[in-house]
């Protein structure tokens, strides 16, 4: 879920004719779980191949991929490693959610009630070995680079920004500026409207930039003090300040201009098991890696269909033409590597 920042960010629209030629370092632990959530039949079920074998998250990545190929902009996929022990609370409560959710989808589903098994079925996602083996085999045999971070995603997919390896991070979270991220895009691949759940209203949803220069600039703060507010609000490694949210821990270190100040002269407490010096110096000093190379190849064709359409039965007509999506790509940036050559 990530810190509750985003109101406080200033957000651009933007479009994939102007993301065209980026490299972006996409989260896939945050995209595959779109994928899953998102991606169901009308009961809430996954979708699945002739063998019973859930498909939603190689039907939404390989989709996602060859559109964002086919806009000229360069994907690399990034896997979270080994999360830190502060997250353990988060993720434990993130479990007792998924109970919850698989609970009440069973009584939706005793009482025939087909919206409320969707609405709870997306709280019961998860990410499978078997799902992350397979969403990586997609990508090797689309030509597409991923990575194995050594612990959060989002924070070597900022490294690599400010490294000048990657020019956005991809991702639904904020977490990204806290690591450092120089920009970041939201939304990607969405294009139009989004339902609002329970409700028979939409709201728009399309690509949008996020600069963390422009956005500390507007708030006249800096990074460090940016995740001062963020441990205020609440992140994965502490709960928040009692009814303090965004605007009101913006005002608190604006006043105060840090943290540690703050909760002395205010004599409030954030709870957490961790000292607030350990989270900030986390966001500040994340285990990355320099252990990476960005290529993006030629898709093994002959294998991805086999994947794909043999094995989990898509349709043949669709996979063959975005395979030449991304053989015509791979072999573009092939020719313009040589002319430049």
């Amino acid at each position: 879920m990530g810190t509750q920042i985003g109101s406080l960010l200033t957000k651009n629209p933007t479009t994939y004719e102007e993301l065209a030629g980026k490299v972006i370092a996409i989260d896939a632990y945050n995209t595959i779980y779109q994928f899953l959530s998102a991606i169901r039949q009308k009961n809430g079920s996954l979708l699945t191949d002739a063998s019973g074998n859930p498909t939603s998250h190689l039907t939404g990545l390989f989709s996602r991929t060859c559109k964002l190929r086919d806009a000229n902009i360069k994907p690399i996929f990034i896997f979270d490693g080994k999360p830190p022990q502060m997250k353990e609370r988060t993720l434990e409560k993130r479990k007792e959610c998924k109970q919850l959710a698989a609970r009440n989808y069973e009584i939706a589903r005793e009482g025939g009630d087909l919206e409320g098994m969707k609405k709870f079925a997306q709280g019961t996602s998860c990410i499978t070995p078997h799902i992350l083996k397979e969403s990586k085999k997609l990508l090797e045999l689309m030509g597409i680079p991923w990575m194995q971070a050594e612990s959060e995603a989002e924070a070597q997919a900022a490294f690599m920004t400010l490294r000048g390896d990657a020019d956005l991070v991809g991702s639904q979270d904020y977490d990204a500026f806290l690591f450092g991220a120089k920009n970041v895009v939201r939304n990607l691949g969405s294009t139009g409207k989004r339902k609002l759940p329970g409700k028979a209203a939409y709201v728009p949803k399309n690509p949008e930039h996020i600069s963390l220069a422009n956005s500390l600039g507007q708030l006249n703060i800096t990074r460090e003090q940016l995740i001062d507010v963020a441990i205020c609000i609440g992140t994965d490694f502490n709960e928040g300040i009692h009814r303090v949210g965004p605007k009101t821990a913006l005002k608190l270190i604006l006043r105060h201009r840090d943290i540690n100040t703050l909760l002395r002269e205010e004599k409030k407490e954030i709870n957490t098991c961790v000292s607030v010096e350990e989270i900030r110096d986390f966001f500040m000093n994340p285990p990355v890696t320099t252990d990476y190379t960005l290529r993006w190849k030629k898709p093994r064709s002959d294998e991805l269909f086999e994947f794909l359409v043999k094995k989990h039965s898509f349709s043949e007509k669709q996979i063959i033409k975005n395979t030449g999506i991304l053989e015509n790509k791979a072999r573009g940036e092939s020719q313009s590597c040589l002319g430049d050559w």
